[in-house]
């Protein structure tokens, strides 16, 4: 088989590297790549937003399955143009990627679902989000709606930290990711990051993960977009990973089928587990 992996990150890294030791596999590319990935992939310097690009690069070449790392392909439907052209991708379709690409809309899945989730607000306006803070006072968080690299969270722990977060949103500091904004409830506890495997209809769980997002020693400092993760995590006995499946990811995937927009690929939750 001939592959094209899609990404530059260390997760591309890392799926390049599993990808490499496959026996099916006769050639790999990767795009735009980067320097572990060159040891094990040929790259080649792609526009990856020219969905029109991608295509023509697969079909002269042969390519027989693309796999999208990164979130932003996923949300803006590079997955769905490929499938329309005929050719086989591994990663969710711009309706299921706003799992990831929209709070707003994972919140609005919860509530449907019945999934626990911390309690919430969800504004498109600065003022209605500074008098739900304001309400509600610190600590308390405050999400870029959409994709943030990893940078849109801001826990706040006083009430002047919560309506700065605000104002930087709606002033533009998170470009088009902060036009709406999740004030969500905080919760005290040990974070997890917990992955399946989805065709759509069934899940797999694959692993656990702890990831510390936190610029500075001593989990202090602003949110980054990761500095570091160790997995399997500690925290997530067998019994807490059979929670998570009936109560969070079965559900989702249900609710995503019966919207007739199924979730296919790798569903990461993130998790926080409370006393």
């Amino acid at each position: 088989m001939k592959l094209l992996l899609i990404g530059s990150g260390g997760r591309e890294h890392a799926l390049a590297w599993a990808l490499a030791k496959s026996p099916k596999l006769t050639k790999l590319y990767a795009t735009p790549g980067n320097a572990g990935i060159a040891q094990v992939a040929e790259l080649t310097d792609l526009d990856v937003s020219d969905h029109g690009a991608v295509i023509e690069f697969c079909r002269s070449r042969g390519i027989d399955l693309v796999v999208v790392g990164p979130e932003a392909p996923l949300v803006v439907g590079l997955v769905d143009d490929l499938e329309a052209a005929g050719i086989k991708a591994f990663g969710p379709s711009k309706a299921a990627a706003q799992l990831e690409g929209s709070k707003a809309f994972t919140k609005g899945v919860c509530d449907e679902a019945s999934i626990p989730t911390a309690g919430y607000g969800r504004f498109d306006n600065a003022d209605a989000a500074l008098a739900y803070v304001r309400a509600q006072g610190a600590p308390i968080v405050v999400k870029a709606d959409g994709l943030a690299a990893g940078k849109g969270v801001v826990v706040a722990m006083t009430l002047e930290e919560a309506e700065d977060a605000v104002r930087a949103c709606f002033e533009g500091s998170f470009g088009a990711a902060g036009a709406e904004v999740v004030v969500e409830e905080f919760l005290e506890g040990e974070e997890a990051s917990f992955f399946v495997i989805s065709d759509g209809t069934n899940a797999l769980p694959l692993a656990t993960a702890q990831d510390h997002k936190r610029a500075y020693d001593g989990d202090k400092g602003p949110n980054t977009g990761g500095m570091g993760a160790y997995s399997p995590a500690p925290v997530m006995t067998d019994a807490l990973v059979s929670d998570v499946m009936k109560r969070i990811i079965e559900p989702t995937i249900s609710t995503l089928a019966k919207r007739g927009t199924p979730f296919k690929g790798v569903l990461y939750a993130g998790l926080m587990i409370t006393d």
